[in-house]
């Protein structure tokens, strides 16, 4: 339960390191900035070889017995034996355990336009308080609207989620209220302090946002404070009661559901767990996923916006105001299976060994690197090899179809390792169909018009 609990706390105890496991080796992709492994001096590209006394490489020891060994109580010691690039001997270094942050917010940058983003991976403990330093920095540097981008956030801690719709709604706005059958109406109202409740706002969701982000996204499309852009999301809208069971496990029991400021009920029907877990494969199949076309609401599930008087969607999950279809223009059997295998990440990482030094070397700032660095013809030919190697047979019409992805992937991993995830969405994004809806909504004259709308009604 506590390893369960961990990335919603915001913290755990280890040695704070970002790592990947290459061919059967341990490789240190970053040590945690401020963390044990950094003050030790281990550095990116290190292979950790042992762990006290037993060996982890080469091994095929799991993943999870390995982050068991590195992890333990704050203040304990572990010893490491490390193999560093141009050193011939492993390095021996001893680590004092510590508390390692464990982020919510994986990027937070300024597009064109004065255009903010904010990328939210789970509502945790810390969520609310990485997020108003995300944005006071971006309105230090002249941000005046905003994307929000819940894109496969699976949720989180209620009260996370109410801090961040805090944010952006009007005193004694409702957020979100639930209700049980044997637990009464309860509300949750903004407090009216929050620190982005003027400037166009857009939220973009999609099949995976869930829970804690259709809490945040159906409060903004309730009081018409914002856009919604994507695709419906999941409809998980249960409030559980957690109970700890003597054998240190646990059962969540529901007792009330959630409810947007409308009314709308966010949970989506629960009549077997058979079609509950087979609800998004259904929905790929009807088409939904590729058009809004094919989503067809009764009457019934209408509801009304508070402020303009919008048309609105019950019945699970919160319908977008623009429909963005999956993308399936790059993405062929061929990408997948060089992605799916491993293959992509693999070569990547050899890469990496081999060029870390010069490309940082090459690359000081992360806008040289943005603005000139191209993925080399000997890199995709090392991709195609290595995936030969592992039975992939090249398909040169998925190939080339794909390859504007594949390039655009390893440059995208090879900013995260050589920055960080901020740096990765901000390459990644590039691709992302919904960021750059979201980029011509905020040009649009119809959004100012909707504006002008919104104020004539208040």
């Amino acid at each position: 339960m506590k390893r369960m609990n961990e990335p919603l706390q915001g913290n755990f105890e280890g040695i704070g390191i970002q790592f990947n496991m290459a061919e059967d080796t341990l490789l240190v992709i970053q040590p945690v900035s401020g963390g044990p492994a950094e003050k030790a001096g281990i550095l990116a590209g290190d292979r950790i070889v042992s762990v006290e006394d037993t060996v982890i490489a080469g091994v095929k020891m799991s993943t999870e017995d390995i982050m068991r060994r590195l992890r333990g109580p704050k203040d304990t010691k572990v010893n490491l034996r490390v193999l560093r690039r141009g050193v011939k001997d492993p390095l021996p270094f001893t680590l004092k355990r510590a508390k390692i942050p464990v982020f919510s917010l994986d990027a937070a940058y300024l597009m064109k336009d004065r255009v903010g983003y904010i990328r939210i991976n789970r509502f945790a403990a810390t969520t609310h308080e990485e997020f108003r330093k995300a944005l006071a920095e971006l309105q230090r540097q002249g941000m005046k609207d905003l994307v929000l981008d819940l894109q496969g956030n699976g949720g989180g801690y209620l009260n996370a989620a109410i801090d961040i719709a805090n944010e952006f709604l009007d005193k004694q706005q409702l957020i979100v209220y639930t209700e049980g059958r044997r637990n009464p109406r309860n509300e949750f109202f903004a407090k009216g302090n929050g620190a982005f409740r003027e400037g166009r706002l857009i939220v973009l969701v999609d099949e995976f946002s869930a829970s804690a982000s259709e809490i945040v996204t159906g409060a903004i499309q309730d009081w018409d404070r914002g856009l919604v852009v994507g695709r419906r999301t999941f409809g998980k809208g249960l409030v559980q009661r957690p109970i700890d069971l003597p054998d240190g496990s646990m059962i969540r029991l529901t007792v009330s559901r959630y409810y947007t400021p409308a009314g709308r009920c966010i949970q989506k029907p629960y009549e077997s767990i058979e079609q509950y877990n087979q609800d998004l494969i259904d929905r790929y199949n009807h088409g939904e996923m590729m058009s809004a076309d094919s989503i067809h609401f009764p009457d019934s599930l209408k509801y009304r916006t508070h402020r303009l008087g919008r048309t609105v969607y019950g019945g699970g999950g919160i319908m977008p105001d623009y429909f963005v279809p999956i993308d399936t223009t790059l993405y062929t059997p061929y990408h997948r299976q060089l992605r799916d295998r491993g293959v992509l990440l693999k070569v990547h990482y050899r890469q990496l060994e081999a060029h870390r030094r010069e490309w940082a070397d090459r690359y000081r700032q992360f806008s040289d690197f943005l603005q000139h660095f191209e993925v080399s013809e000997q890199q995709l030919a090392d991709l195609v090899a290595a995936g030969q190697e592992q039975g992939i047979a090249f398909d040169e019409t998925a190939y080339q179809r794909s390859l504007p992805l594949l390039k655009l992937q390893l440059k995208a991993l090879i900013a995260r390792d050589l920055w960080d995830m901020n740096e990765y969405y901000h390459v990644i994004n590039e691709a992302n169909e919904s960021v750059r809806r979201a980029q011509e909504l905020l040009k649009e004259k119809d959004w100012e018009e909707w504006m002008l709308k919104k104020k004539r009604r208040e």
